[in-house]
């Protein structure tokens, strides 16, 4: 199976004008192990500790069928940026939705990386555009929250871009590059005021797509 068909058989798969994103299959845990390899020291400021094995594809191979289990679960979305011209290529980013909140709250937490050669292309803010219309759209969620530290105004630059507001500042608030560190909290609404559908309120079964 080539790297296309597999992206294909994907559960989420997204296109925007310069980006393909979607969930890998384990059998690219090279290319996703690639990835964080090449970028291990620009993401570190940025990242909490690793688990055990995080350098090695056989914890990729895991991670991305944990992934897949998670959506059908209804439980996170994570997914690879591609580019459009090159499926069969390089990750160049991760856009995640997690922390699922459902019943009347319908919330989860934003969080994403980009390769430190594919900066200042404007290509997350090409995914997450593409990742907030996922959330707010087949996800059914009425509130995105994202966090960043201070110090990355970059990150906050993004944030603002799409919209998202400031609403609060949490002292300590994750444990980051071997220190607990601030966090400013922002969030994103949708503008659709529909009650919450069928969705919020089911119990997810394991194995099924969630209802969209």
């Amino acid at each position: 199976m080539t790297a296309m068909e597999a992206e294909e058989q994907s559960p989420v798969l997204l296109e925007t004008e310069r980006l393909v994103l979607c969930l890998l299959p384990p059998s690219a845990a090279k290319r996703v192990l690639g990835y964080h390899a090449e970028n291990r020291s620009h993401l570190a400021p940025w990242s909490p500790p690793n688990p055990p094995g995080y350098y090695s594809e056989e914890y990729w191979r895991w991670r991305l069928e944990e992934n897949r289990t998670e959506y059908l679960e209804d439980r996170s979305c994570r997914l690879q940026l591609l580019l459009s011209g090159e499926r069969e290529g390089a990750v160049v980013g991760q856009i995640s939705l997690t922390q699922y909140c459902r019943g009347p709250h319908q919330s989860c937490t934003l969080g994403y990386n980009m390769d430190h050669r594919y900066q200042g292309r404007g290509l997350m803010k090409e995914g997450l555009r593409a990742a907030i219309e996922l959330a707010f759209g087949r996800l059914g969620f009425h509130r995105l929250s994202a966090n960043y530290m201070p110090v990355n105004e970059r990150s906050g630059r993004v944030l603002r871009s799409l919209g998202f507001v400031v609403e609060g500042y949490a002292r300590d608030y994750l444990y980051i590059a071997g220190a607990w560190r601030d966090h400013v909290l922002t969030a994103l609404y949708s503008p659709d005021p529909s009650p919450p559908g069928v969705r919020a309120f089911a119990l997810p079964s394991s194995g099924s797509t969630p209802t969209e």
